[in-house]
């Protein structure tokens, strides 16, 4: 979170393991979208990413052992509750 602090939150998507609101509060209207591995559809952070129409990802499981770290991704809805996580290649 600190360095989405220093470098700016415009147009990211992050990933956190375990975040509420509180953690993500300041810098969560300029996210492009939420990856979380835990959490549910009611969770609060779920119901806060849908105020502020940004896309979100809970309880997402990875099939890739590749750093995510600073690669280009993109989060694409589904028919239903869940979405894909979707890594753009050469990024």
């Amino acid at each position: 979170m600190i360095g989405l602090w220093k470098e700016g939150a415009d147009g990211k998507i992050v990933m956190v393991e375990d975040a509420g609101i509180t953690t993500l509060g300041p810098v969560l209207p300029k996210l492009a979208g939420v990856v979380c591995t835990s959490g549910a559809l009611g969770s609060h952070l779920a119901i806060v990413t849908r105020e502020f129409s940004i896309p979100a990802l809970m309880a997402t499981k990875l099939e890739t052992s590749e750093d995510l770290n600073q690669r280009r991704v993109v989060i694409q809805p589904t028919d239903g509750p869940d979405g894909l996580l979707l890594l753009s290649e050469g990024s």
